[in-house]
């Protein structure tokens, strides 16, 4: 009798026969487990390349009737068929800047008081509600938001925010205009709350992730609790965070009930973020299924494929980042 261990499986044979077998038994689970993983990842490309296909074949015709001048031209009017891309590519960057803006701060520090200053007795309610936050779907937001958030905003922050820089310039223009409660500003809060949910918890994980020693050296020194965060937890942690500022940003750019509900759906650029806007997702569900005409209909899908390509350079910017901070600090 002899025991066969063979990656990491003892097996026992009696006869050299029984070996063979054992061995082309372990060979062929070998190749079928490269098989399937290496067709997993080969799946991926393939769907990939599909969405590609079918977004840059949908977009096409309108492509090469309008050209360039899709990019650049805010016209959209199904009536005579002149489309432009230049109102929905405004509100889905403008919005999503005014999240990231919000919710980057506000979850960063959630995550430093969850890690470093908080009790241990209230660190759980505060995780679970963090996590209830993420699972509400975006539909009930936007429901919220135009019943709830828009008419207290349009009521109590929105005049006060017009009164308080009216003669201050740039800010003047910032927040000029009427209060009407859904805007630009309305959908960019909106997407602060949802995204700061996937902020706060990504960064939690990586900041409770640092070794100990590290920050107990540092308060060895005399560092304070801030010091301490800015010069030991997030250069640690930087990788991570900045994958969770990016998954967070993708969530703004593409999101579309909630946007759809709050931001006014209005197909003009606007320098104010109290004026109603609209994003690309937001216009695709809007009119989609009233499109008539190939014009119309490729031209909603080459705000998709606008709208994959802006996603697909924010997250190349990311890499980039992420390979020069490496890079600087010779990692």
């Amino acid at each position: 009798m002899v025991d066969l261990a063979l990656k990491g499986e003892a097996v026992s044979v009696s006869k050299p026969s029984d070996r063979v077998d054992v061995l082309k038994r372990l060979r062929l689970n070998d190749l079928v487990f490269r098989i399937l993983t290496r067709s997993a990842a080969i799946a991926v490309l393939i769907i990939l390349g599909g969405i590609i296909i079918s977004l840059v074949h949908g977009a096409w015709p309108a492509l090469a009737k309008f050209g360039f001048g899709f990019l650049v031209s805010d016209t959209w009017n199904p009536v005579t068929e002149k489309f432009g891309a230049v109102a929905p590519i405004y509100g889905t960057l403008v919005t999503s800047a005014v999240a990231m803006v919000i919710a980057v701060p506000v979850g960063l520090f959630i995550a430093i008081f969850l890690t470093e200053l908080c009790p241990m007795w209230l660190r759980r309610p505060i995780g679970i509600a963090i996590e209830l936050l993420a699972g509400i779907p975006s539909i009930i937001y936007g429901i919220w938001g135009l019943f709830v958030f828009a008419p207290f905003l349009q009521q109590y922050v929105q005049p006060f925010i017009i009164d308080a820089f009216g003669n201050v310039p740039i800010l003047s223009d910032l927040f000029a205009g009427p209060p009407y409660g859904i805007g630009i500003l309305t959908a960019g809060l909106i997407l602060a709350i949802m995204v700061l949910p996937f902020i706060t918890s990504i960064s939690r994980d990586v900041f409770a992730a640092v070794p100990p020693v590290l920050k107990e050296a540092a308060y060895g020194l005399g560092c304070t609790t801030w010091e301490v965060s800015r010069d030991v937890v997030l250069p640690f942690t930087r990788v991570g965070v900045i994958g969770g500022v990016m998954l967070a940003l993708g969530r703004a750019l593409g999101e579309t009930m909630a946007v759809t509900f709050v931001i006014g759906n209005a197909h003009r650029i606007s320098p104010s973020l109290l004026a109603p806007g609209t994003t690309i997702s937001a216009t695709i569900a809007n009119e989609f299924t009233e499109a008539v005409g190939d014009t119309y209909t490729s031209s909603l899908i080459a705000l998709g494929l606008i709208l994959f390509v802006i996603t697909f350079i924010v997250l190349a910017a990311a890499r980039l980042m992420l390979m020069r901070l490496n890079a600087r600090v010779g990692t």
